[in-house]
């Protein structure tokens, strides 16, 4: 039996970048971190006594005889990638819910295949997971997904992923000193919308809307850089938070998609009650909204937000992990 751990991840600054109907043609960043919350997925060799083959379980339960009756696209194309021929039996939990902005289907996808290479008895790079689940996303599913979701669940961390150009697909990590990323993580609140959403959809008219948004995604590509800058230097930690709000704006912009009138009340809300800047996270329709905001405010953001759901959470630096493993 094989238990893989796969973070989920935060994107701060240039989602919408990673598409490669932008780097095909221009270079592309994102900054973005993995957290505390975890996708896990047990898998093993499903003993032949069934009238199934293999069974999957996620938030419902699959009964199959073979990999095409397999409903879980995910499931399916990493079976097939795999060329797993015995049966199996697959179980997903999660931390948190999925299509909620956090890269949890990539998460699953790099976690499923982790284990399943495991499983085989092999250890493949955490570059390798990430670029084996970008072609079975994008390739095999046909979904329009980005690039950076997958680097990030597989490697961990806080990260500049660049795309196109002579770095394309290339993982930096964010060296910053122990206090600034602290006072960081001390500004940083993470609620629920209570809205999950399919991201490829919404994805899909922000992939269409690309020739006419060009200058907003140069802008959002180039505050990448500004963002580190902020953390390296000496400037306040507040600047941080007003470039997010300066993101967020760009954005929502791309897109009638990426946000609504749900979505816009709660962060005007929390701007009014001392939130500094923020971003829906994700594809947008939903799923989870975080803001920067000052220690000596948060309270008061709690209570303002009191009928959504606040989740604590800490940077990671792991990415993906096999916990158990047993033969």
């Amino acid at each position: 039996m094989i238990i893989s751990r796969t973070p989920f991840r935060i994107s701060f600054f240039g989602g919408g970048t990673d598409y490669r109907e932008w780097f095909k043609d221009n270079v592309g960043s994102v900054l973005a971190t993995t957290i505390d919350k975890y996708c896990y997925i047990t898998c093993r060799y499903l003993p032949p006594f069934f009238k199934h083959k293999s069974r999957i379980i996620y938030s419902k339960m699959e009964q199959v005889k073979n990999i095409d009756e397999i409903q879980h696209p995910s499931v399916r194309e990493t079976l097939r990638f795999m060329n797993i021929k015995k049966g199996v039996e697959i179980h997903h939990d999660g931390d948190l819910p999925a299509r909620t902005g956090l890269g949890s289907s990539s998460s699953f996808t790099v976690g499923l295949l982790h284990a399943l290479y495991a499983l085989k008895g092999i250890m493949p790079s955490k570059l390798q997971l990430a670029k084996d689940a970008i072609y079975i996303e994008q390739e095999m599913i046909k979904e329009n997904v980005g690039c950076q979701d997958q680097f990030l669940a597989a490697v961990g961390g806080f990260n500049k992923i660049e795309f196109g150009g002579r770095n394309h697909l290339n993982v930096r990590a964010i060296t910053i000193s122990k206090e600034k990323l602290e006072l960081l993580q001390d500004h940083l609140m993470l609620f629920y919308s209570g809205l999950s959403r399919t991201a490829s959809e919404i994805a899909s008219a922000q992939i269409k809307n690309i020739p006419r948004k060009k200058k907003e995604l140069k802008t959002m590509y180039q505050m990448v850089d500004e963002a580190i800058n902020i953390l390296n230097g000496n400037d306040d930690i507040i600047a941080f938070g007003k470039l997010l709000n300066e993101n967020w704006k760009l954005k929502r912009s791309l897109s009638d998609k990426i946000s609504t009138s749900y979505i816009d009340g709660i962060y005007d809300a929390a701007i009014n009650s001392g939130a500094i800047g923020g971003k829906l996270l994700g594809a947008g329709g939903g799923g989870f909204v975080l803001f920067f905001v000052d220690p000596k405010n948060q309270s008061k953001l709690k209570t303002k937000l009191k009928n959504l759901l606040h989740v604590t959470f800490r940077f990671e630096t792991l990415g993906s992990q096999i916990i158990f493993y047993q033969s």
